[in-house]
């Protein structure tokens, strides 16, 4: 009688190695080919010269870099305290609040941050003739970055405090404390503890979304950096500026996103 040796098949292991080999030799080869076929002198010329960038210093710190900087943080406020507002009215107990946060909330995710940012700039003024904002354009951004920004922070401050133990709230009102006190005091300090690495990710996309302002027709004076790079981009003929801008932005957001990394693990640590 013959007998036959069944041969086992790659393991587990063996073909994540190789399958993670046939992908990095992909990658190269790709590096490769764009490498060879790209026209690193015209790359250069256009979109790396150094002479170009020179000629945006020092308006692209003093003005561009600091008014992204203002509007960012101007946007995130309005965002914060009116995201914590609405992530209590969705928590009561009387209907008409939840119902009206839920409203706000699923209008304002859905709708597109441009489209928010026309209507305040164009829409608005027309509608009540003589309106002006207060602080002027600083003013407007802010309350269509907080606008925008209070949707996703209301979701997320209502997570925060649905994460808090409900034996909180119930050992405050044991001491005599009455419901609202015991929320300001005890549970929302704690909820924003916990949800500090999303509300950082959140700044983070609002530094990003005040690129947008440039719907609004801000001046030189006004301008953040995306409408700076782009100004700088049409006068100079030339695609550095563009380049110049959003490693400017990395300023911003790379370090910021090191410290959520560092705020998640902290985290997971404590738990």
């Amino acid at each position: 009688m013959t007998e036959y040796r069944v041969h086992p098949g790659l393991s587990p292991r063996k073909k994540q190695r190789i399958g993670q080999g046939i992908q990095y030799t992909v990658l190269v080869g790709a590096v490769l080919a764009v490498a060879v076929v790209a026209d690193w002198g015209s790359i250069a010329e256009q979109f790396l010269n150094g002479e170009v960038a020179v000629l945006m210093l020092p308006e692209l710190f003093s003005i561009a870099l600091v008014n992204t900087v203002i509007y960012t943080v101007s946007g995130y406020v309005v965002g914060f305290v009116l995201g914590l507002l609405l992530s209590v009215m969705q928590l009561s107990s009387v209907p008409a609040n939840r119902w009206l946060s839920k409203l706000y909330v699923e209008v304002f995710r859905g709708l597109p941050a441009i489209l928010v940012f026309l209507v305040l700039a164009f829409g608005v003024p027309t509608a009540f003739p003589g309106f002006r904002y207060p602080m002027g354009t600083y003013g407007m951004v802010a309350i269509g970055l907080g606008l925008v920004a209070a949707a996703y922070l209301a979701e997320t401050f209502r997570a925060g405090i649905q994460a808090v133990p409900k034996g909180q709230m119930e050992a405050a009102r044991s001491l005599g404390m009455g419901r609202t006190r015991a929320l300001v005091t005890i549970v929302i300090p704690q909820a924003i503890r916990i949800v500090i690495p999303p509300l950082t990710n959140e700044f983070i996309l609002l530094a990003k979304d005040s690129s947008l302002v440039y719907v609004m027709g801000v001046t030189l004076a006004t301008a953040e950096l995306t409408k700076f790079g782009s100004d700088m981009a049409t006068r100079m003929a030339n695609s550095t500026p563009f380049i110049v801008a959003g490693a400017t932005y990395l300023l911003i957001t790379v370090p910021l996103s090191l410290i959520v990394r560092r705020l998640e693990a902290r985290q997971l640590e404590t738990r």
